[in-house]
């Protein structure tokens, strides 16, 4: 199945169709992504603290694929931000990953404990020594995207931030389109809460597709690149259908409606002292 792309600032093209990876390690994470790799998935999208990189490592290993067909992310934790924490955290894992190169690498979480130009600075070598192909961040307002932007000699080529029918965060795609920066929805389908919308299940049963489908075609109709995540093989299989059908017009507008600015993990409240961002008082 042939995937469309959106073109980074290197030339490099991003898969608009990922296989999310959060909160599944185990025989789960390997049975779903022996699915993705097998349906023609080529995004695969992790981060350190998912802890799970090396499980992805070993899967990648046994598969029939090249690595160079495939576009692989991680992230740096928000409590490794400082500049040597960022490159240890980078080879490990590479490491755990069983790769060379990743070709996206981003700042999981912005840490105002830490410099921001610090952490830039080492992303910056991390992409001039050919460790990362391309940098981002996540979970970035559009006012911390800017500051990055401003600072960064490597162009910020991707913000992935929780986007779905009911935060939809209109404010901020405005802004990352105005400066050419792709966004990605982590918890496209607001880890299974839309599911219950009733747009979505009216939608889902007139097009005689799944919620979760219906919710990922709108996203890549507003031209979001999608990150679904699912240990089910039928559900990873079904999450790659999307381009062989479309939504109308008027159903697009309907699911637009939905906005309730409501998240289900990008609260303001933080617990400082947790495992991502490791601040002590």
């Amino acid at each position: 199945m042939s995937v469309p792309t959106k073109t980074l600032p290197s030339g490099d093209e991003l898969p608009a169709v990922g296989f999310g990876t959060w909160n599944i390690e185990g025989e789960p994470l390997r049975e779903g992504l022996r699915a993705a790799l097998e349906a023609g998935y080529t995004h695969v999208d992790t981060a350190e603290g998912y802890m799970n990189e090396d499980e992805i490592g070993d899967v990648i290993a046994d598969a029939d694929v090249d690595r160079e067909d495939l576009f692989l992310t991680s992230k740096v934790l928000a409590k490794n931000l400082d500049y040597e924490s960022v490159i240890e955290s980078c080879e490990d894992s590479l490491d755990r990953l069983g790769t060379d190169y990743l070709d996206l690498y981003l700042i999981h979480w912005p840490n105002p404990a830490i410099s921001l130009r610090e952490t830039l600075h080492a992303m910056e070598r991390l992409h001039e020594e050919g460790l990362v192909r391309n940098i981002g961040v996540s979970n970035f307002s559009a006012y911390q995207l800017s500051a990055a932007q401003h600072i960064s000699d490597v162009p910020i080529a991707v913000d992935q931030i929780e986007f779905h029918p009911r935060f939809q965060r209109p404010e901020l795609v405005e802004y990352c389109r105005e400066t050419e920066t792709i966004v990605e929805a982590a918890a496209p389908l607001a880890r299974t809460e839309i599911f219950d919308d009733e747009v979505v299940q009216e939608l889902a049963e007139q097009y005689d597709k799944s919620p979760a489908q219906i919710t990922l075609r709108w996203a890549l109709d507003r031209d979001i690149v999608v990150l679904p995540k699912s240990s089910n093989p039928d559900h990873v299989r079904q999450n790659l259908e999307l381009f062989d059908w479309e939504l109308s017009e008027s159903d697009l507008e309907r699911i637009d409606e939905r906005d309730r600015r409501e998240p289900v993990y990008d609260t303001p409240a933080r617990d400082w002292s947790g495992d991502v961002w490791g601040i002590s008082q």
